[in-house]
């Protein structure tokens, strides 16, 4: 079983690491704790070749970039992890100060997964370290209000006029950074008056043209226009798109299906694997007929590839992995296989195109540009840039406004402001368009708006 190597030592992992069983054989330069059994050798891959420490085109790592401290790059964590996982810091050293204070402005960009010489996979070991952390110390309020986030949206009407006066009412604002530790000086995000609303689906004679489409927790309730916008693409170019919802037999069935992101980006474990659990019921009959899955937000459907296989939910969650698609990879896929043949009309405009980090990290973003070319007559650039800073609820931290901001001042944000006015912005992350509303006063969309309204 995954977790044999921390019950033989004693320690227990939250996360399945067992694909590092056999990391660091017969390298000198691992240096493998003494205990953390697989997860220990997940830290020790790193050979301190301090590439994390230099200031480079990609995405590693936004919190050196920001500093320059040698602590906040991946690097610098490890030296930090290896010393806790050696007894260095003592009985309980998940919730040393050491630790919090490397692991504290780690983004979890998979940034190092990508771009580091031997693919140190930090933004995984974050989730493990503060779920550590969690079992030590118990559930921080803002970490329980944050990631209970789609929980807190069955009562969305209420939400909604709560965060609305919040956004208006500096005082309330003020009250929220002193008890919870939520920036004053950030607009909360503001679920949309309507949420996400499948239109009937006809049904026709099943074929090897349906498609399921996943409506993320962002885009069903706070940019239901981008839902819309997928399944009017899909569906003009000849895909019967079905909405996944919960199944049948689901003990919540009232409840909406989420990827649990927002669970396991703040070291939640356990609440993360229920929802995934949910999610790969619903979606049982889907993988059996290889029926394709496509989602909208970058963090969601690429946690679904990656941190899904470390929840020990097994052959299906692998499964999962190499059947789901982001909108625009699924596009590309299709029309290299000549499948996707809709024509768009000309768009005679220019698009500045900010990359999710995650996007980056899977080198998702070959596929965006491949579909931007789909458009007669637009000119696009990517903005070369790091983390924008906002990283899920990373940037409304109080502790962390300041460091998100220096993240998006580095290049996003002064390449928006160089942008004239008619430029069209575009970002697939619900954080990043956020973000860059925050720093700019401009609104980003995502790109199935801009093929909505390239529909002949």
């Amino acid at each position: 079983m995954w977790y044999r190597s921390c019950i033989l030592t004693g320690m227990k992992l939250h996360l399945d690491w067992s694909s590092y069983e056999n990391a660091g054989q017969g390298d000198a330069y691992a240096g493998i704790p003494s205990s953390g059994g697989d997860f220990a050798k997940a830290v020790a891959v790193c050979i301190s070749d301090k590439r994390c420490q230099t200031i480079a085109k990609g995405v590693m790592c936004p919190s050196f970039r920001a500093t320059g401290e040698a602590l906040h790059s991946p690097g610098g964590r490890v030296l930090v992890l290896k010393d806790a996982l050696n007894g260095v810091l003592g009985d309980h050293a998940f919730v040393h100060p050491a630790v919090a204070e490397a692991m504290d402005l780690c983004v979890g960009c998979k940034g190092c997964k990508r771009e580091c010489a031997n693919q140190v996979d930090m933004a995984a070991i974050k989730v493990e370290t503060q779920a550590q952390r969690n079992a030590l110390s118990g559930v921080p309020l803002r970490d329980r209000l944050f990631a209970s986030l789609p929980r807190w949206l069955a009562w969305r009407g209420l939400l909604r006029r709560l965060v609305t006066l919040r956004n208006r009412a500096p005082w309330m604002a003020r009250l929220g950074e002193q008890w919870l530790g939520i920036a004053a000086a950030r607009q909360l995000p503001e679920p949309a008056a309507v949420p996400y609303r499948p239109p009937v689906l006809v049904d026709t004679a099943s074929d090897d043209r349906d498609v399921i489409l996943f409506v993320d927790t962002y885009a069903r309730h706070f940019a239901p226009e981008i839902a819309e916008a997928a399944h009017a693409v899909l569906s003009a170019a000849g895909y019967r798109v079905r909405i996944l919802g919960p199944a049948s037999d689901d003990v919540e069935p009232n409840r909406e299906l989420c990827c649990g992101r927002t669970y396991l980006s703040l070291g939640q474990v356990e609440a993360a694997r229920r929802e995934a659990a949910r999610m790969l019921a619903a979606l049982r009959p889907a993988l059996a007929a290889g029926t394709p899955i496509v989602g909208l937000e970058p963090s969601c459907i690429l946690s679904l590839r990656d941190e899904h296989l470390k929840l020990g939910l097994g052959d299906e969650a692998q499964a999962l992995s190499k059947q789901v698609w982001l909108f625009e990879e699924f596009i590309a896929r299709e029309s290299d296989r000549k499948r996707f043949t809709l024509a768009f009309k000309p768009m005679p405009v220019k698009a500045l195109v900010h990359g999710h980090c995650h996007q980056k990290a899977v080198g998702a973003m070959k596929s965006l540009r491949k579909v931007l070319r789909l458009i007669p007559n637009v000119d696009f650039e990517f903005i070369e840039s790091s983390c924008c800073g906002m990283a899920g609820s990373f940037g409304l931290d109080a502790e962390h406004h300041e460091i998100s901001m220096k993240m998006a001042e580095a290049d996003l944000l002064p390449a928006i402001r160089a942008a004239t006015p008619e430029t069209e912005l575009l970002a697939n992350g619900f954080s990043c368009r956020h973000q860059i509303a925050e720093g700019s006063g401009r609104q980003a969309r995502h790109v199935a708006l801009l093929l909505r309204d390239a529909l002949a």
